[in-house]
C-alpha cells in the first residue's frame, strides 16, 4: 500500500519552487526539511499539515492558501465589516477564499496592504518583535527644520511611548507650502507616522505605504489587486525570520 501524500518534489513543483527535477536535487543537497527534519528524496507530505522549508525559509505547498496585495485607496477602512456602512478594503477583492487584512491603514491613508488566509506569515509580519520595514510617503505641512529630521531619525515621544528610530529623508519641496517625506518605520502603531509627524509640528496632508519589507509595487493602480508570486511569499517569510534573529541577538 503505498504512503499517504503527494512527492515532495511534486509539491514544491506546485508551489512554484521550481521544476521537479531542479527541486529532486534542492532535496538530495539537504536544503528541504519537512516539520524540521532534513527530507529525502522519495519524502510524501500532506499539504494541509505538512511544514515544508527550504533554506529555512517556509514554503507554502497548500494550494487554498492565497497571498494577494492590494494598493488600497483613501476612503477605505481596513476591517472586514464596518459598523457605520463604510466601504472596506474587502470590498474591493473577490469573496473567496475568505482573507484578512495583515495590519491595517488608516481610512485616509493609501497604499500596499497584504491580504491573506496565511495565520503564520500574518503573525510573523505584524509581532513588534520581528520588526519588518514597511517605508511611507509623506506628505506633510511645512517644511521640518533639521533638528525635527533628527527628532524623528531618533524617535519621538508619543502618548503611547517613544518611537524606534526611523529613516526620514525629504525628497521634494512644493510651491504649496508641503513637503515630501520618505518615512521608513519598524513597527505598526495605530496611526503612528501621522502622530510622528504632528509631534514634530507638521501635520499629514497626504500618506501612502510604499513598501513593506522587501515587497513594491508601483505599477499597481488604486483600488487594484493581485497575487503575489511564490518569491514574493518567501522573501516576506525570510525578512520576519530574519527581523527575529536580529530581535534576539
Amino acid at each position: 500500500m503505498p504512503e499517504p501524500g503527494e512527492r515532495l518534489q511534486k509539491v514544491l513543483a506546485r508551489a512554484g519552487v521550481g521544476s521537479r527535477r531542479t527541486n529532486e536535487m534542492l532535496i538530495a543537497e539537504g536544503r528541504v526539511t519537512v516539520n524540521g527534519e532534513v527530507a529525502v528524496l522519495g519524502r510524501r507530505v500532506d499539504v494541509q499539515h505538512d511544514r515544508v522549508a527550504l533554506d529555512g525559509v517556509p514554503v507554502v505547498v497548500d494550494s487554498s492558501v492565497v497571498h494577494w496585495v492590494l494598493n488600497k485607496p483613501a476612503g477605505y477602512v481596513t476591517t472586514a465589516h464596518d459598523t457605520h456602512g463604510r466601504p472596506t478594503v474587502l470590498d474591493l477583492v473577490p469573496g473567496e477564499p475568505r482573507v484578512f487584512p495583515v495590519g491595517r491603514l488608516d481610512l485616509d491613508t493609501e497604499g500596499l496592504l497584504l491580504l491573506t488566509n496565511d495565520g503564520e506569515l500574518a503573525q510573523l509580519l505584524t509581532h513588534p518583535r520581528h520588526g519588518v520595514e514597511k517605508e511611507y510617503f509623506a506628505e506633510v505641512e511645512g517644511k521640518p527644520t533639521p533638528a525635527e529630521l533628527r527628532a524623528l531619525r531618533a524617535g519621538v515621544e508619543l502618548d503611547d511611548g517613544p518611537t524606534r528610530p526611523a529613516r526620514v529623508k525629504i525628497v521634494q519641496e512644493s510651491a504649496t507650502g508641503t513637503t515630501a517625506l520618505t518615512i521608513v518605520v519598524k513597527e505598526g502603531r495605530k496611526r503612528m507616522v501621522r502622530r510622528m509627524c504632528a509631534a514634530v509640528g507638521h501635520p499629514v496632508v497626504r500618506l501612502a505605504r510604499t513598501r513593506i519589507g522587501p515587497l513594491r509595487d508601483p505599477r499597481l493602480a488604486p483600488g487594484t489587486w493581485r497575487v503575489l508570486a511564490t518569491d514574493e511569499v518567501r522573501a516576506l517569510y525570510a525578512a520576519a525570520l530574519e527581523g527575529a534573529d536580529e530581535a534576539s541577538e
